[in-house]
């Protein structure tokens, strides 16, 4: 344990859930992180929220805490900021797990990459500006497993003690870079987790090179993937521990049909006695299932394709200028929007950046005349 530092306070009880909730909801802002078991189970969950304010660090224990709606109204209060870092996957199994909501977010990495710094790790940020060393060997750790270890409790307590120091630090520096007001945007837009319905690919899509199978082929792959899914769920381990997408490529494409072909595929004797079974059985379902086909994907026009073109050039050359990734200038949904609608007026063109006045005050000219929008004789 950090020696240097005082000790977390370790939250498992609801008295001590509402003593935390109670002092959180008094802060004016707080850090927030949480760690979950991705790496050791089925179905991930977050396994630890941690909190700091100026004086305490807290760890909050989901596992034994079965009920934490008091922590609702924190996450979702427009008068506390809540300081993450690289917000986006804590957010996602927040949302998932106890389907909180939020507001008033600031992340640090976001931060970082509005200013174009390159090295956006959390140890890397607090190793620069607080001269702070992160033991990394701990980012896979089992965070389902209790009690956890004098080592991982200090691990958890750093993600978050010197967030709220590192927020006020990357702050001025947004500042002197005239760059603050786009941050305070992008952290708005960060705070929705539900941005519309995605095309989701099934698993056997996502498999690299799943595109030079045949029909056929692919259509075993996706038995495979389902063979692995229910045995993966059947052991509670993640995908990747049960069999790799490489092999299940593998098995595709040579289609054994017996346990002693099987050790002609890659897969180990202790896989090919566990799961061997299954898998030839998978295979020969897909020998005759119905035939697979590739989600449908409808492309773009030529004439969007186009503005698509012209608009990412001129969004990589602006990066270059100002420093930083071609995202930071036009992140993805503004990009596609803009090709897909080819606003022909400033006053179009506002309404697609509305919750982004920084961009529209700074890059709205550069815009119009990409694409193809004369300007105004002044």
């Amino acid at each position: 344990m950090n020696s240097s530092l005082p000790a977390p306070l370790w939250v498992n009880t609801s008295d001590a859930l509402q003593r935390m909730v109670t002092d959180l909801i008094a802060q004016p802002r707080i850090a927030v992180d949480t760690e979950a078991n991705s790496l050791h189970a089925y179905r991930e969950q977050v396994c630890l929220i941690q909190f700091s304010t100026p004086e305490i660090d807290y760890l909050v224990d989901p596992l034994e805490l079965h009920d934490l709606t008091l922590l609702a109204d924190v996450f979702a209060s427009p008068r506390i900021e809540k300081v993450f870092h690289a917000a986006e996957y804590d957010l996602i199994g927040l949302h998932r797990d106890f389907d909180f909501t939020f507001a008033n977010l600031f992340d640090t990495m976001l931060a970082a990459r509005i200013l174009g710094l390159k090295q956006l790790g959390l140890g890397n940020l607090l190793a620069e500006k607080f001269n702070v060393e992160v033991d990394k060997r701990f980012q896979k750790a089992d965070w389902g497993a209790r009690p956890l270890p004098p080592d991982l409790i200090d691990y958890a307590r750093l993600d978050t003690h010197y967030l709220l120091a590192l927020r006020d630090t990357l702050e001025a520096e947004l500042r002197e870079k005239k760059r603050w007001q786009l941050a305070c945007e992008d952290f708005q837009r960060s705070a929705y987790t539900n941005n519309g319905l995605r095309l989701t690919k099934e698993r056997w899509e996502r498999i690299e090179g799943q595109q030079d199978l045949s029909p056929r082929g692919r259509t075993i792959l996706n038995e495979l993937c389902l063979s692995r899914e229910k045995i993966a769920e059947r052991l509670n381990r993640p995908l990747f521990k049960v069999i790799d997408d490489r092999l299940l490529l593998t098995l595709a494409q040579l289609e054994p049909g017996n346990l002693a072909d099987l050790n002609l595929t890659g897969l180990s004797d202790r896989q090919i006695e566990r799961f061997g079974r299954p898998l030839l059985e998978a295979i020969q379902r897909g020998k005759t299932a119905p035939q697979v086909t590739p989600t449908s994907i409808q492309k773009p026009g030529d004439a969007i394709l186009n503005r698509l073109r012209r608009l990412k050039l001129w969004r990589k050359k602006k990066a270059e200028e100002l420093g930083v990734e071609s995202d930071v200038i036009l992140p993805r949904p503004y990009l596609h929007q803009l090709a897909e609608t080819n606003p022909r007026t400033p006053a179009e063109l506002a309404r697609l950046l509305a919750d982004s006045p920084w961009r529209l005050e700074n890059l709205g000219a550069e815009i119009l005349k990409i694409l193809g929008v004369k300007a105004e004789p002044g």
